[in-house]
């Protein structure tokens, strides 16, 4: 009878589970044939681009689209830049609102948003921008608008550059853990917390040097975009005098101070619409549906681009990670689809395992011989992921992409005190060698041992040092001295010969055409977009997970416990990643 009832409750909810997933499907098959029909962009359009939204390298594909005709997926920064170039010649769209109230997005993204929204302006088209507080980056991309507006009770952030990094050295020092650190070179800083109470002079010198070099930079372009003055713009920064919203106003960072139904209403000005007339102002999301493949190129020929995006692992893949695995596929689908001309990567990441860094450098190296391989860097492209990269046949980034980083670490912890003193467990056992153990946490490494892990790391720096000087054409004793875990600006690195030419993603593109010869082609993408299934049960609940983790311990909290999920998976595997958090803000 108990075996029945288990049979029975089991097929009962085996049942359920069947049942529920093929509602879903059902109701997502209707919601597709309703969305089958594309969203209006209708007359007088404005298309408002919110700055406060993060814009992934890949589209962000939403869950309820299938189900909700008012649920739209996120563009990735690159459909959004081709969505701006589509709306400069699109007679429906009449100008761009900007949403200035934050911008979680990096420089070097918010680098080519800002290079779209001038290169629209030469449409004659209007650009308004407005936020109630408007924060750096935020203002950094909303300077170049025809027209910028603050809250008269809010303000601008306008503050400076600063980067901040947790040091663990202490509380493991309580915890009686002592992590066994193995490095090469002197500015790989992403074990610092684990080694360090405060940052290494090394560490100090090459972050001051990295926010000078974005920080001047963006000093330069706000000036030029607001007709301002540097040497104004640094004294409100040292001085701190853009404190209230009338400072903004008075130093010209705005042109007023309006609510945002007064901006509104200066819109409707300019679109001729009445006083109770409603503006049609159109989502990127949606504008993307409505106008679909219209703002993608189409051609005969195809050239691949491939997004990557976060670290780089093992395993398949995920939506913020750069799977060996998957990746490999991708690469070698890629070469040996003879439709394919040429091969673009889009990489953002700050590197990860310097074995699977080598097995993707492997594949690019091997496609290279068969058809053009061009790099594109986003907001960071370091460490692991500049080593993948350095042999393609060109290299292009952002002028405040962060790059180099040319070095390896790992980490092996000793927790044998900690289990001991804090716990009261300790271990015993046997082995048939003597260093069958090695990789065990519950006691120190051997000086053998020790000499060992650091001749590995050793070897492996040396392997990365020699694919950059042959990818890069430079001497071994050049790349040691520009490396050594250095990160750079990709102003910087220009100079340096690791990276080729300074633009965006459509440069690159455009790059990869011209060595394959075709001005003929489109653009295969990939990874592929997930189906409903993965997106309900995969996607969706990790970014809800995220989002409440965020709720319940605050921004700078949530940033802090990301880097300690970073430091546990860099025990016991050989690293190619820059510090933990180079994260200006």
């Amino acid at each position: 009878m108990r075996s029945f009832l288990k049979f029975f409750l089991a097929s009962f909810v085996a049942l359920i589970i069947f049942s529920i997933l093929f509602l879903l499907l059902l109701v997502g098959w209707i919601g597709g044939l309703t969305r089958s029909q594309k969203p209006e962009t209708g007359a007088k359009a404005v298309l408002m681009l919110d700055l406060s939204q993060e814009y992934r390298e890949r589209m962000q594909q939403n869950p309820l689209g299938n189900f909700s005709s008012d649920q739209y997926d996120v563009p990735g920064i690159y459909d959004l830049i081709r969505l701006v170039a589509y709306a400069k010649q699109d007679t429906a769209i009449k100008g761009i609102y900007v949403k200035c109230d934050g911008n979680p997005n990096g420089f070097a993204s918010s680098e080519e948003i800002r290079n779209a929204l001038i290169d629209f302006k030469r449409s004659g088209k209007f650009i308004f921008a407005y936020g109630d507080v408007i924060p750096q980056k935020a203002f950094y991309v909303g300077s170049v608008a025809d027209k910028i507006y603050c809250n008269p009770k809010g303000g601008v952030e306008w503050k400076g550059l600063a980067s901040v990094m947790p040091f663990l050295k202490g509380a493991l020092d309580k915890l009686e853990i002592e992590p066994q650190i193995f490095y090469a070179g002197k500015f790989k800083s992403a074990t610092e917390p684990l080694r360090e109470i405060k940052m290494t002079d090394a560490n100090r010198l090459q972050t001051t040097e990295l926010l000078n070099d974005l920080y001047n930079r963006m000093i330069y372009k706000i000036a030029s975009a607001r007709s301002l003055d540097t040497g104004v713009l640094r004294k409100c920064v040292n001085e701190s005098l853009i404190r209230f919203p009338s400072d903004a106003a008075r130093f010209r960072f705005v042109d007023g101070l309006k609510y945002d139904d007064q901006v509104r209403n200066e819109i409707k000005g300019l679109l001729r619409l009445g006083a109770n007339d409603k503006i049609n102002f159109i989502s990127a999301g949606k504008y993307a549906e409505a106008v679909r493949t219209n703002f993608k190129r189409s051609g005969n020929d195809h050239i691949a681009l491939i997004y990557a995006e976060g670290d780089i692992t093992g395993g398949k893949n995920d939506e913020l990670e750069i799977g060996g695995e998957a990746y490999r596929n991708l690469i070698r689908r890629v070469r040996m689809d003879k439709d394919v001309k040429a091969l673009v990567l889009r990489i953002n990441s700050g590197g990860g395992s310097a074995l699977i860094s080598e097995n993707l450098w492997r594949e690019l190296t091997i496609t290279r011989k068969e058809k053009p391989v061009v790099i594109s860097f986003g907001d960071v492209a370091a460490s692991g992921a500049y080593y993948l990269s350095c042999n393609a046949d060109s290299i292009f980034a952002e002028p405040n992409t962060i790059t180099g980083s040319i070095g390896v670490f790992t980490v092996l912890p000793n927790m044998q005190k900690f289990f001991k003193n804090k716990l009261g467990v300790t271990f015993d056992g046997v082995k048939t060698a003597p260093d069958a153990d090695m990789m065990s946490i519950t006691k120190p490494l051997t000086e053998m041992q020790r000499r060992f892990v650091q001749s590995e790391i050793d070897g492996i720096y040396n392997d990365f040092k020699t694919r950059v000087s042959e990818g890069r054409n430079k001497s071994m004793e050049f790349v040691d001295s520009i490396g050594q875990g250095r990160v750079w600006s990709g102003e910087r690195a220009i100079q340096l010969g690791l990276v080729d030419r300074l633009g965006g993603l459509q440069e690159a593109i455009d790059c990869a055409a011209r060595m394959a010869k075709t001005t003929d082609y489109r653009l295969k993408e990939y990874p592929e977009p997930k189906n409903i299934f993965d997106l309900l049960f995969g996607n969706y609940r990790r970014s809800a997970q995220t989002k409440m983790m965020k709720e319940e311990l605050g921004e700078e909290e949530f940033q802090v416990f990301q880097s300690l999920k970073k430091l546990k998976a860099m025990i016991g595997t050989t690293q190619a990643r820059i510090p933990v958090e180079i994260n200006p803000e």
